[in-house]
């Protein structure tokens, strides 16, 4: 499995409420017309723990939400952005979003 892994931020303007209703609300169905993805989820950031025994990496900026997208391999998830579907998805997440920072990643299961 291929996972576009998405930290994202939300614009200043937006409540961290507001931003999560219309990501789950709005943007999140959008991405429902998007052929070849598997999975999509989301999650929001409840705390920050920290540990005394390792550095904590800084990322810059808060993250407001983690967007995860699955799909059989790179070629599938190449088709699917290159997709108008996928255009739609990414025109209403720069409605809402101040930055993002993505790493495709190749999941493998441990447990």
């Amino acid at each position: 499995m291929i996972k576009s892994l998405s930290l994202l931020t939300r614009k200043p303007e937006l409540s961290a409420e507001a931003f999560r209703k219309v990501w789950t609300s709005e943007h999140a169905p959008l991405v429902h017309a998007v052929k070849g993805v598997r999975r999509y989820t989301l999650s929001f950031p409840l705390t920050e723990p920290t540990r005394p025994d390792v550095a904590t990496l800084e990322v810059g900026r808060q993250v407001d939400a983690i967007a995860e997208l699955w799909y059989d391999d790179m070629d599938a998830m190449r088709k699917a952005a290159a997709s108008p579907e996928m255009k739609t998805v990414t025109d209403n997440g720069a409605l809402y979003l101040a930055a993002i920072k993505t790493y495709i990643t190749e999941e493998l299961t441990i447990i």
